[in-house]
């Protein structure tokens, strides 16, 4: 058995029954519970993780539950690209954005007027920040880069295409953030 399924193995009395992505947007100020760490170290060393290393566990351990459920299961060296593909299909179901089919009268537009029967998906920006968590947490936990599946070709083509569709269909771009340019310095007057 690899050391990341003998990991994620290694508490079989968690249970997910929903998946919850807590974006920076949406305030993420629900509970978090601290499970045992996958060290196994004891509760006599608390140890405060930053809420970013607590998303990606909670993250990492969904994962864990979505490949055991997953019928025939997983095991995590089997996992390929397509496999995280259908996990982003199956988290749409417990989306919250608002997404235009093309025959919608409100296609296009950032706010429509009025409720539209059009389906409910996970976000773009939050698609993305999971797959970053993802990614991140398969290497944490022994994965070999060259072989992450949350950085297939696959995976970042249907990102994109994700992006584009809920661009249009939201009326919204998703344009990459330009830095900000630090001011001019005046010029030093030349020393006489």
């Amino acid at each position: 058995m690899d050391p990341i399924t003998h990991q994620m193995n290694s508490s079989p009395n968690m249970e997910i029954n929903t998946f919850t992505i807590t974006t920076p947007a949406s305030g993420g100020g629900g509970s978090s519970s601290m499970m045992g760490s996958p060290s196994g170290s004891s509760a006599s060393s608390p140890t405060t993780l930053s809420r970013y290393e607590n998303q990606k566990r909670r993250d990492w351990n969904t994962f864990g539950q979505y490949l055991r459920n997953h019928r025939p299961p997983l095991s995590l060296s089997r996992c390929s690209g397509a496999h995280v593909l259908e996990f982003l299909r199956y988290l749409d179901q417990f989306g919250k954005t608002k997404v235009h089919t093309q025959l919608c009268p409100f296609f296009g537009h950032p706010n429509p007027p009025a409720p539209c029967p059009c389906p409910l998906r996970q976000a773009w920006g939050s698609l993305d920040a999971l797959i970053g968590r993802l990614r991140a947490a398969y290497e944490e936990n022994g994965g070999k880069p060259e072989a992450n599946p949350f950085g297939a070709r696959a995976v970042r083509l249907y990102l994109r295409e994700v992006r584009d569709s809920q661009s249009k269909a939201r009326g919204i771009s998703y344009e990459k953030k330009k830095r900000k340019k630090p001011p001019p310095q005046p010029a030093a007057p030349p020393p006489s």
